[in-house]
This record gives C-alpha cells, structure tokens and sequence, in this order.
C-alpha cells in the first residue's frame, strides 16, 4: 500500500470518527422538553432512599423516614429569599437551598450588555437546584424545604470591596431544644459556597440525625448551532467520585437503565455537568456518605436527583457537633478547580470518555495554558502549540516528505511498469514492490506521522469543545469566539486551499483514476466538515497544515536539487 493511499484511507477514518460522533450526540441526547411541559415535581421518595444509611461510627441506626422531598413545587415554604453578590456570584438562598446562581464573569452570549449565564435556576424551564437538610429517627429536623430561618438583617447583601469573605447565618430551632445553626460562607473570586452546619443540643435527650446534600434539576433544553456542536457532544448527566471506584458517571436518559445506585463512600464528591459549567457537593474527606441517584417524572417530564446521604451525628443533651460541606457552583476552570485539592474533581473537566484522550487532553491543556500565559491570546497559544508538536514531530515528518520526495522523483518509472504491465494489477504491484525495494523506499514510510496528527486533532477537538477557559475567547479580527465556528468561514477556505496545494506536491504513485478523484475531493469534504467545528479546532489545522506544505515544498525541493547535483541518470529504470 503506498503513502497516498494509506493517507486516503486515515482521512476516510477522520471523516467517519467525526460523522460517528455526531450520530452519537444524535442517538444519545435526551428529549428536549416543551417549557410546558417541565414543572418541578413534588414527589417524595420512598422511604427506602433514606433508610439504607451508611454506617457512622457513634451514629444513629438507619431512619426509617420519608420526610425528605426529591423537588418542590414550588419555591420552599421558607421566609424570604436572601441574594448575595460576590465579585464572580449573585445568589439566591432559600434556607436549605441555593435556588438561584448566576455566573457573572460568563455572559450568554458575545454581544454586548448580554446577561449573565444563569446555572442554578428555581423556574420551569431551567430548573436546576442545590438543597441539603436534615432527617432523624425518631425527631424533628428540617429539610431543603421548610425549618431554616434567616438569622441576619438586610435580605441583600454585597461582599464588600476590601472584604475576604461574608457569611449568611440561617437557623432552625426544634420543640425538644435541638438547634442547627447554618451558616453559608461565599470568598472573593471564588466559586466555591462553604455550608457549616453545627448542631447543638439543650434538651434533655440525645438527638441523632443526618445531614443530606443533593442536586436536581431538569435536562436543560440545547442551543443548537449545527452540525458538530460542541455543546451537543458534551456530557450532560449526573457524576461522582468514590475513592476505591473512582470517577463514575451517568447520562440523563441511563438513570433508569442502567439500575439504581447506592453506593457507600467516604469522602468523594457528586456533581450534575453540563457544557463548560457544573455544580457539586464536596463533603470533608473523612465523612461516611451513601450516593445515591433517582428519577422522578412529574406529568412525562423527567428530572433527575443525585444525593449524598451522610455522615450522621449523635449529640448529647448540652453537647455540640458540626458537619461542613463545600459547593461548588461555577465553570469548569482548570486551576480553580486543582486549587479545591479534591481528590478526582479535576475529572469534572470531562475531556473525553476515553481515558486515553482525556489524558492527553489534559497534558495539552496544561502546554495550551503555557502558552497562553506566554503570549496572552488563545489563538496565538494554539498557532505556538502547533509549532511545539511540528518540533516534536519533526524526525516522523521529515522522514514522511523524504519518502514523498522519492516516490515523486519516481513517478515516471511507476508509470512505465503501469504501461508495461496493462491491466494486469497483480503483476504491476509484484514489480513496483520490487522498486521500491531495490530503491529502498518505504511505501508506508508517510503513514506513521499521520497517525499522531489525526489523534492530536481527536484530542484537540475534545478539549477546545470543553475547555471553558477559551469559550467567547478572541483571537483577532473576525474570530471572536474560538470555541465557536468561523462565523465567515475563511478558514476552512484556507484549508481547503492548504490541502489543495499539499495534493499537488504529493505523488500520485500507484493510484486508480478512481481512487485520484477521491483524493481531488478531500480538501472539500474537510472543508465542509471544518465549516462546523470550533475556530480554535480549524486554527490548529490551518496552521498544522500550512506548516506541513512548508516543510514539504522544501524537502521536494532540496531532494530534487541534491539528485540534479548528484546525476540523475543513475534512475534509469533497467527492469
């Protein structure tokens, strides 16, 4: 098989890889819901959900209450709703939960006076909520519902300029002189919400109980921006990390299929992800909690739960206790979230579902952000990431263009075995099988360069798909967002015309008529598919590709050159 046709058959591969993972994000999606027909539910779960409690040490016996309410109807039966405004947050609290949040760094769109991306969200159509609360055997407690009274003054509050953080003290006080104290702690430029609660004991009798923390929401309705839409193909579900399993995941549409869940873990985290942004409760790393997951259908519309039950606590008459979790409430951005030190919450930036692309994604997000400190602009990081891996990619290259060169020099003798041999293929390939080897050319010698190159732009595109760090970035002129398409589509243009120019210095040696019309098509066909992929993506190949016909041009000349030099007659084909 000679390079040209080998680089036909990666390149079909390329195209049905990309035609395939657009199938997927088809096949796979779940329904996008009429705004009528999504209403938060009002069922509570079995009694079984809370019952199965993990073991705690100096904790209660499992609960057998069914007191805690999946979703509410309706805002929670609670006193008014506090908003607090950080540097990079506007939250609404409504006791046990965060009903609203928006991320005012992250406008909608790029245009200007474009609100604020709105994550967390109590309406219909956007529902999405962070709730925790409390259940006891045998006990009062209060949920994300009801129970939590406000304990400050102004019902809005601003962390002021030279403030580190600011607190917002909620607390329910029961009938057998129980009180929990929470207490929501928001930092400067942080996207994290710290939740302490401190349960404190003045009655006569001991009082057991377990705090729960969990995630609903609905599957939010996707903008659609045409084929190979990087929102479409990100991950949107419910995840968690376990120490001993590691980081699972799951899609909305296999929360029913592939079974319950009920899993025992100590520390670990649960999270709902979508595109760039994600929620998640991260409780202390020592605590004993039970994840679990649950799908509830109000009217045909489904939403989806996830819950960490745990730890318990067991507190004395005239004792304290106190249990702390962390939300995170924000976008996927790399270092914020390395800086959390979680164990596993980096898998949050979901890459990709195959462990091998995610970690090279990862390894070329880290030499991208380099890069990107180096000169300031994505764009420019992605033109210098691709000279770093033209380097390091050089000796396969190099020896790719050379055999190219000498399969060009050789074209008219190919073409004379073709006229000597007619219509007999397996004669013709005996005899070119033995040119080459008296001339020591490697027919699949350009193969091997392209199998990193083709896994560099798999991996690539994944990661400039998820890397929320370069969404409404700029690279100049006309690209204004470099995770969305060329709105002009001048570069796929240039990489049509990239390609073109590549074909007409790359020999056509051995090749069908059939199979020269293929390949006169594939700068369209690429074209045609670059027209719908994030700018970032069709950045890189553009410069891949420009720098490649360079380094081509050159060995095709230089070659040619050292062989007019050296004496050409030496060719002469004696077969």
């Amino acid at each position: 098989m000679n390079q040209t046709r080998a680089f036909l058959i990666l390149a079909w591969l390329m195209v049905a890889t990309l035609l395939w993972m657009e199938w997927g994000k088809e096949t796979s999606a779940p329904p996008a819901l009429p705004p009528s027909a999504v209403a938060p539910a009002s069922t509570v779960p079995s009694a079984a959900g809370l019952a199965a409690q993990p073991g705690v040490p100096g904790a209660p016996t499992a609960p057998a209450v069914a007191g805690v309410a999946a979703v509410a109807s309706a805002a929670p039966a609670t006193d008014a709703p506090v908003v607090v405004n950080t540097d990079v947050l506007k939250v609404i609290l409504r006791g046990g939960e965060v009903s609203e949040a928006d991320l005012l760094r992250y406008p909608v769109g790029t245009e200007p006076g474009s609100p604020p991306m709105r994550l967390l969200a109590h309406d219909s159509t956007l529902y999405f909520v962070a709730q925790s609360g409390w259940v006891s055997q045998g006990g009062s407690a209060p949920t994300h519902e009801s129970g939590f009274r406000y304990a400050g003054d102004a019902r809005e509050l601003k962390l002021g300029d030279g403030a580190k953080d600011i607190s917002v003290p909620f607390v329910w006080t029961g009938a057998n002189g129980v009180t929990i104290t929470r207490t929501y702690t928001f930092g400067r430029s942080d996207y994290v919400i710290k939740v302490r609660d401190e349960v404190s004991n003045a009655g006569a009798a001991a009082w057991q109980g377990y705090v729960y923390r969990q995630l609903s929401r609905v599957p939010r309705e996707l903008a659609r921006k045409g084929p190979f839409s990087p929102e479409q193909y990100s991950f949107q579900g419910a995840a968690w990390y376990s120490p001993t399993d590691k980081y699972e995941k799951r899609k909305f549409d296999k929360f029913a299929a592939d079974g319950n869940l009920n899993k025992q873990v100590t520390g670990g985290w649960i999270a709902m992800l979508q595109h760039h942004f994600f929620a998640a409760w991260i409780p202390g790393e020592k605590d004993q909690g039970q994840f679990s997951l649950e799908q509830l259908n109000a009217g045909g519309a489904p939403q989806y739960l996830i819950r960490d039950l745990g730890p318990g606590v067991n507190v004395a008459p005239g004792q304290k206790a106190s249990t702390e979790a962390r939300l995170w409430v924000g976008p996927k951005l790399v270092k914020a979230i390395e800086a959390q030190k979680v164990q596993g919450l980096d898998r949050a930036v979901d890459f990709s579902s195959y462990s091998i692309f995610a970690t090279l994604a990862n390894g070329l997000f880290w030499l991208l952000d380099k890069l990107h400190g180096l000169f300031g602009n994505w764009g420019w990081a992605i033109i210098g990431l691709v000279v770093l891996l033209k380097l390091a990619l050089y000796p396969l290259s190099a020896a790719q263009y050379k055999s190219q060169a000498k399969m060009r020099k050789f074209q008219p003798r190919v073409a004379q075995l073709k006229e000597r041999y007619g219509d007999d293929k397996q004669k013709f390939q005996m005899a070119l099988m033995e040119l080459y080897k008296k001339e020591k050319i490697n027919p699949v010698g350009g193969c091997l360069p392209l199998l990193p190159s083709i896994i560099i732009f798999m991996t690539l595109y994944w990661m400039l798909a998820e890397s929320v760090e370069l969404r409404h970035a700029p690279w100049t002129l006309w690209i204004h967002d470099l995770t969305s398409r060329d709105p002009f589509f001048v570069l796929p243009l240039c990489n049509i015309a990239i390609m073109w120019a590549t074909q007409k210095l790359t020999p056509m040696t051995g090749m069908d008529p059939t199979q020269q019309k293929m390949m006169q098509f594939m700068p369209l066909v690429f074209g045609a598919i670059l027209a719908f992929l994030p700018a970032g993506l069709v950045l890189y190949q553009v410069a891949n590709g420009g720098l490649g016909l360079l380094q081509q041009w050159i060995t095709t000349k230089r070659y040619a050159e050292e062989n007019a030099s050296g004496g050409g007659g030496k060719d002469k084909d004696k077969s």
